[in-house]
């Protein structure tokens, strides 16, 4: 019999293997076959096996998978998944691997990759800055989370110096071994080294047999301590099946090691072929040790560059304050971030970093919000209006209420953003990820074929020149480079855009945003500021409806209303200090207007599509009278009362700033854009002919953008959306790039892959930009690796050797390969230099 079962936790090949072995090995299965797209297992069993001896077997295999039926609702528990807890000291708790072997998989505490083997790295987040702790410094096991006296010695707390992050403790640990290991490998180097000096003096004090064991003796420390860590990973990489660069490694290190031992204790078992002239057996502990040492040297290297990688992250995260001033009935008090809640008044003073997002209550100030925006001019800010975590104040106190605290602040969010996106993987990894699947299998297999050819046909000792040629195979050919392409460029690149108020929800947006042809952009806060003013209030009936009358009923109706438009009329109708009366029924129509019922009066309010909806007859003369201000660029809504068009409300939006000049520079790049308004064609014509925009469409109701972007598809175009609002949702889901306004709405951010912090086009040419910079880097990465490897193995089999007499020492095998990885690294740090403007 055969069943289907759905699996979770799957994010590479490796993991597909991993899985179908798993499976394959319960008792009673005949065959499983494990298929990654579809997250699917189907197994052919002799006979039914409950679900969970299947979920049993891939929890005791140290995976973090989970099986059930298809259609079932899967409730991840603490077994099944890797959860996210809040640590101990400062660290932040959550690790991954830096070459997203699994993709966004996390965990708990550092080690080693299960697939590649590779140091996990510490993610960035604002854990470690926003609590400060204090404790005693006679009794430091008083620890409390604010400043005081010591409870048990009266002395003043003083703060806690803040723990290592796991960053730098794995730095620290790796540096100790390499000294270690330096000092051992050194003089067993000098004596290997010293076989080149005519008349050797150091068999003057003893045989070279002993000298032997005394490099055996060094060796011992730098094989079972320091670098001891390769071998377990090697071992795990064999086990699991996951090959990787420490397959490499330690089967070369090991062999060339073993073979040094076996030689010792053994010397009668070899020929003549690996033996000196004084009889003992050719050893490698130089090689193995060496080789060891520097790889040891590269991890080190790549400690230090990896912190490197995340800075911008690390920059945001250096803006959030620890404490804040709270106003409690007229007193001010410092208090911790942690212990703000909202609806809190602070006070932020001249300087200061705004602790929370909230709204100006009370003075008025500039505000330096170059870190999440990019733009560097200071913005002026009044009562009303908000501000964001970690911006920092000008030369002005202010009061504002707290509304979003703790992860809910925008700068919080937009970690969080660059963290997971850092962590996704770009289509063009696949690339990558097929290319190491077959590699290390592959170098084997020319390693092998290299010690038989050197061994059948290489100059004598054959054997010796054999071995010492498959060993540099081995070494020379890690894919430890490959695998770091893209990975380290999304995550620079991610970090470049968030610095400059470009945030990237993943990789694949990265990489589809270069290949963008057609951009449709919303008006309504997308081209214009979204900043609606109410310009006119007007009555087609003087002697039914006075302008007044309409204007209450308006800003009445809009009162329920969140929508741009519906708050101007609102703000408008208090300045003229109209009475605000209850609405009921009142709903939305989306794309249309709005409904309700004022003072026993059915009132209906919106564009024309609003009026055939209401049954409202427009006449031509009340159209032509609006036409006149459409054309003008503005927004006309009209007034039904009881079924009868009564009066209408003119709203202008000003055309940002940057508008014309982002599309004319996305134009310029080849890029078609076209603008998708809900206004009518008028308004759009006029706003088009001020952009130079041929490409408009006018009344698109919110399915109506949709099929436009179907149809745009289907003609083989890639297509960026651009929008703020509720109504742009649905496009910017089915678009191949989704790009949502951080001014608009949050419905609109959660469906667009990329957000603008600041909200205007020109933060579509820094999008734009920053791909073209970031998947030109991986393009140079992964050419950079391929070729390294494609020309590094035949060298170490040397294929030049009968032309050239060239050969390729184990020893700077291991060095090129360390430097293969660090330089990719430093290639995609060269994007933190790069201007996206």
């Amino acid at each position: 019999m055969k069943h289907t079962y759905h699996i979770q936790g799957m994010t590479c090949n490796g993991c597909r293997n991993h899985v179908e072995q798993t499976l394959s090995k319960v008792e009673g299965v005949i065959n499983a076959s494990v298929n990654l797209e579809k997250e699917e297992a189907t197994i052919e069993m002799e006979s039914h096996i409950p679900i969970d001896t299947f979920q049993k077997a891939l929890k005791e295999d140290g995976g973090s998978y989970s099986i059930h039926k298809p259609g079932e609702h899967h409730h991840k528990d603490d077994s099944a998944s890797v959860k996210k807890q809040k640590p101990k000291g400062k660290g932040t708790g959550t690790f991954y691997c830096p070459m997203h072997c699994e993709g966004d998989k996390t965990y708990d505490k550092p080690g080693d990759c299960p697939v590649c083997g590779m140091d996990l790295v510490e993610e960035q987040n604002l854990s470690a800055t926003t609590s400060e702790q204090w404790t005693c410094p006679m009794h430091p096991e008083v620890v409390k989370d604010e400043s005081g006296a010591c409870p048990i010695c009266g002395m003043d707390l003083v703060p806690m110096e803040p723990d290592l992050s796991a960053e730098e403790k794995t730095y620290n640990k790796l540096i100790k071994k390499f000294w270690i290991a330096v000092a051992f490998t050194l003089p067993i180097f000098l004596i290997a080294m010293s076989e080149m000096i005519p008349n050797n003096p150091l068999y003057d004090v003893m045989e070279q047999k002993w000298w032997n064991w005394i490099q055996f003796g060094l060796s011992i420390p730098v094989v079972f301590y320091a670098t001891w860590m390769f071998f377990e990973r090697a071992y795990r990489s064999i086990k699991t099946w996951n090959l990787n660069m420490f397959t490499l490694i330690g089967i070369g290190a090991g062999v060339a090691w073993l073979f040094s031992v076996f030689g010792m204790l053994f010397p009668d078992f070899f020929p003549e072929q690996f033996k000196t002239e004084s009889g003992a057996v050719h050893v490698y502990f130089e090689a193995a040790t060496v080789i060891l040492t520097l790889v040891l040297m590269g991890q080190v290297l790549e400690a230090r560059a990896h912190s490197k990688t995340n800075s911008a992250v690390k920059e945001l995260l250096k803006l959030a304050p620890n404490k804040a001033v709270r106003v409690v009935d007229g007193n001010e008090e410092e208090v911790s971030i942690d212990q703000i809640e909202k609806g809190d008044i602070l006070r932020v003073k001249p300087g200061d970093k705004i602790p929370v997002d909230g709204k100006i209550t009370e003075g008025e100030t500039t505000v330096d919000e170059s870190m999440i925006s990019g733009e560097p001019i200071p913005v002026n800010k009044t009562v009303d209006d908000k501000v964001s975590s970690g911006t920092i104040n000008g030369n002005q106190s202010f009061l504002m209420e707290a509304e979003k605290v703790g992860s809910e602040t925008l700068l919080s969010q937009i970690i969080h953003m660059v963290n997971d996106a850092s962590r996704s993987r770009a289509p063009i990894q696949k690339l990558a990820d097929t290319v190491s699947g077959y590699f290390v299998p592959v170098v084997v297999i020319i390693a092998v074929i290299t010690f038989i050819v050197w061994a059948i046909w290489g100059p004598e000792p054959a054997y010796v020149y054999a071995l010492v040629n498959a060993i540099a195979v081995l070494i020379i050919a890690c894919p430890c480079a490959l695998g770091l392409a893209t990975p380290m460029s999304v995550m620079v690149g991610v970090g470049k855009g968030a610095q400059n108020g470009v945030l990237i929800k993943n990789a694949e947006a990265l990489e589809k945003m270069d290949k963008v042809d057609t951009l449709i952009v919303d008006k309504t806060g997308t081209i214009t500021e979204g900043k609606p003013t109410v310009e006119k209030v007007g009555s087609f009936d003087e002697s039914r409806f006075r302008e007044s009358e309409i204007l209450h009923l308006i800003a009445s109706l809009n009162s329920s209303s969140e929508h741009p438009l519906a708050e101007a009329t609102v703000k408008y109708g208090k300045e003229q200090k109209v009475e605000i009366s209850k609405t009921e029924n009142f709903s939305a129509v989306t794309g249309k207007g709005v409904e309700g019922t004022v003072e026993g009066k059915k009132l209906d309010l919106g564009n024309d599509k609003m009026m055939e909806y209401a049954n409202a007859k427009l006449s031509p003369e009340m159209e032509t009278e609006a036409q006149s201000f459409q054309k003008q660029g503005k927004t006309v809504s009209y007034l039904s009362i009881d079924g009868e068009v009564s009066g209408y409300v003119v709203i202008g939006d000003k055309i940002k700033e940057t508008s014309a000049k982002a599309i004319k520079e996305l134009q310029n790049k080849g890029i078609e854009v076209i603008m998708l308004t809900g206004d009518n064609q008028d308004t759009a014509q006029a706003v088009a002919s001020e952009l130079n925009l041929a490409d408009f469409k006018a009344g698109m109701l919110p399915e109506n953008k949709l099929d436009e972007v179907k149809k745009l598809q289907e003609q083989g175009k890639v297509v960026a959306m651009a929008g703020d609002g509720i109504n742009d949702a649905p496009a910017l889901a089915k678009s191949d790039v989704g790009i949502a306004m951080g001014t608009g709405t949050d419905v609109a951010i959660e469906s667009a892959m990329i957000t603008l912090v600041k909200g205007d086009l020109h933060g579509i040419v820094k999008a734009r930009n920053l791909s073209h910079k970031v998947m030109r880097n991986i393009k140079q990465n992964l050419f950079f690796a391929m070729i390294y490897n494609t020309l590094g193995v035949p060298i170490a089999a040397g294929v030049l050797f009968p032309f050239f007499g060239i050969l390729l020492s184990p020893m700077i095998a291991a060095l090129a390969m360390s430097f293969s990885s660090v330089s990719v690294i430093a290639n995609a740090l060269r994007l933190r230099t790069k201007s996206i403007n």
